[in-house]
């Protein structure tokens, strides 16, 4: 069913991850119909307009500026106009800050209707060749150092299909926080400019991307799919947890690496652990 864009509507578009022949028939004639197109880079999405000879206008709204933009954005819809909502590649508001108007609209009252895409994190899932029944999407993790350990740490025991999105002038420290957070023999892929000329997937386990990365300099943006904690790897209930921290102890191993060594069998963060280590040892004193 074919209709043109009503008034006073967000149109969220996708837009293609870099081959242009990925975008749909759909997405262009939204783009060519609506009363103005916000992109987070205008440009970029004029390349992309002006191959599909779109001549609708633009106006920039990206993380720097949505503050002011969005009460702008939402002025424009309450007088009827039909606006499209892109990013620089994939479907806005996926790791972008495109969520905010997006949220901001459904608050004022105003429709949002999705036009589907392509998506980074779905093409490279499909063709990871790891489980796709049940998988979590991770984004950018957290580009210090200490917060991306911290972070990593909780999806220890996370036994579904991880997705993370790197650049790849910190892929290097990534993969050693995967290595440490989850074991070096993880498998994991890791698909490069997708879709492009130099698309790429490279399988193997985290300890093998870590070597080829000592040799190699990491070139184009990366989506890292990463296997989950097998689910038949036995879990400690919390009194066996107990009792085995409390032995550890007594043995002479420090708290933290009873913690790390009993991470691996229970459904909670080694930093759980500790702190349940903790009051075992102050509770004996």
């Amino acid at each position: 069913m074919q209709t043109d864009p009503q008034p006073g509507i967000l149109y969220v578009v996708g837009t293609p991850i870099g081959n242009l022949e990925d975008i749909t028939f759909r997405a262009v004639r939204i783009l060519q119909t609506v009363d103005l197109i916000a992109a987070e880079d205008t440009r970029h999405t004029g390349k992309l307009l002006q191959h599909f000879q779109v001549k609708t206008p633009q106006v920039s709204y990206h993380e720097h500026n949505r503050n002011s933009r969005i009460p702008e954005i939402l002025e424009h819809l309450n007088n009827g106009k039909a606006i499209a909502l892109v990013s620089d590649a994939g479907m806005p508001g996926i790791s972008d800050p495109g969520y905010e108007l997006i949220k901001a609209c459904i608050d004022a009252g105003i429709t949002v209707v999705p036009i589907p895409g392509a998506s980074a994190a779905i093409t490279a899932l499909s063709a990871a060749g790891l489980p796709t029944d049940r998988f979590v999407f991770e984004g950018f993790l957290p580009p210090k150092a200490q917060q991306r350990q911290e972070y990593l740490e909780t999806l220890q025991t996370e036994s579904r299909t991880l997705i993370f999105y790197e650049s790849p002038h910190r892929l290097p420290e990534t993969l050693q926080d995967l290595a440490q957070a989850f074991g070096s023999d993880r498998q994991i892929v890791l698909a490069r400019e997708l879709t492009k000329l130099y698309e790429e997937f490279w399988r193997g386990t985290i300890a093998d991307a870590i070597a080829l990365y000592n040799q190699r300099e990491p070139q184009g943006e990366y989506t890292l799919v990463v296997a989950g904690t097998p689910v038949t790897q036995p879990l400690l209930t919390e009194t066996e947890l107990k009792a085995e921290l409390q032995q550890l102890i007594n043995q002479g191993i420090s708290r933290s690496q009873a913690s790390r060594q009993l991470a691996k069998f229970t459904s909670l963060s080694r930093r759980q652990i500790y702190q349940l280590a903790l009051s075992i040892v102050l509770s004996s004193e």
